[in-house]
């Protein structure tokens, strides 16, 4: 594969490498991250803010100890899913993550979709830092589910419409974030940059669009084959609520209606599909914003 060799190259002639691959969802990037981590003596940092949470391993796909092939990962499954970890917690572990591989003279990577977490380590965010405001928070998760997200967007929309630009509606617990910030700092969120400690190499997975569906829609196949819907089923169980990130996340929303007997399983089905669909769009527009990507159409993965 001609990108190792791109690789090899660049942690030869830099003081500080980091490895970033990225890409939409289903796009392979687990796979490509493996055969290179095999090559430098890499470690794999995840990116994927829904794989911080343990009993969704099936909806956000965690790698399986078997398929790791030997290589670390680290960043998956650390905490329940009553928790909430914020931007600034993902970045300070991850941060101290880079730290740890570096010193065992190794390489560190970081592998996955969520655009803000690959940006908050690449582009050294400066982050607020606070305690949570745990009433407000608890009030703005029951509006959102009694009047919908929508709702609680359009207020931080008015408080803080440069931060509204950044979050996505659906992305509930960002938006309460936000809000909190605003509350409680009486100031809007600003994610500050500052230099960059490390040097970066990004390499990206860009598959033709109808080709990416084709791939979604058979992983939502293969999630619902694992057990999908018994993994959401387990997780209502013991009680963890819709506004909190594991349940909020792709592939356990689009299940509960269906365990509460409000959709059918075929109607959830499509809508997981539609949604993830819709998710790989947003992962794109927001990958398009880096500059000096090595973008690997699906042919370059085999050579």
């Amino acid at each position: 594969m001609h990108i190792l060799k791109e690789v090899k190259n660049f942690i030869a002639s830099h003081k500080k490498p980091l490895i970033v691959i990225l890409g939409p969802t289903a796009s392979g990037k687990t796979d490509l991250s493996l055969q290179i981590a095999h090559a430098i003596n890499g470690e794999i940092i995840s990116t994927d803010s829904r794989q911080l949470y343990k009993g969704l391993e099936i909806g956000s796909d965690i790698i399986t100890e078997e398929k790791m092939e030997g290589v670390p990962h680290h960043m998956i499954g650390i905490t329940e899913p009553k928790n909430t970890i914020t931007l600034a917690e993902y970045q300070d572990m991850a941060t101290e993550k880079i730290k740890e591989i570096v010193k065992r003279k190794h390489i560190p990577m970081l592998v996955g979709g969520t655009g803000l977490y690959i940006s908050a380590i690449t582009q050294g965010y400066q982050l607020p830092r606070m305690e949570p405001d745990l009433k407000l928070r608890a009030r703005l998760f029951k509006q959102a589910e009694k009047y919908g997200n929508n709702y609680i967007y359009k207020k931080l929309q008015k408080l803080d419409p440069s931060a509204a630009k950044r979050i996505h509606p659906n992305n509930i617990v960002y938006v309460v974030r936000a809000i909190e910030i605003n509350a409680i700092k009486k100031e809007n969120k600003k994610d500050k940059k500052i230099n960059p400690k490390y040097d970066i190499f990004m390499v990206g997975i860009d598959w033709p669009r109808e080709k990416l569906y084709e791939r979604i829609g058979l992983r939502v196949e293969n999630q619902l084959k694992r057990g999908l819907v018994n993994e959401v089923k387990n997780l209502l169980k013991k009680g963890y609520n819709e506004p909190l990130p594991a349940i909020s996340s792709l592939g356990a929303k689009e299940m509960i209606p269906y365990i509460k007997g409000k959709s059918s399983l075929e109607e959830c089905v499509e809508l997981l599909k539609k949604n993830t669909r819709n998710y790989a769009k947003r992962q794109m527009t927001w990958f398009r914003r880096y500059k000096n990507i090595k973008w690997l159409k699906p042919e370059d993965l085999n050579k």
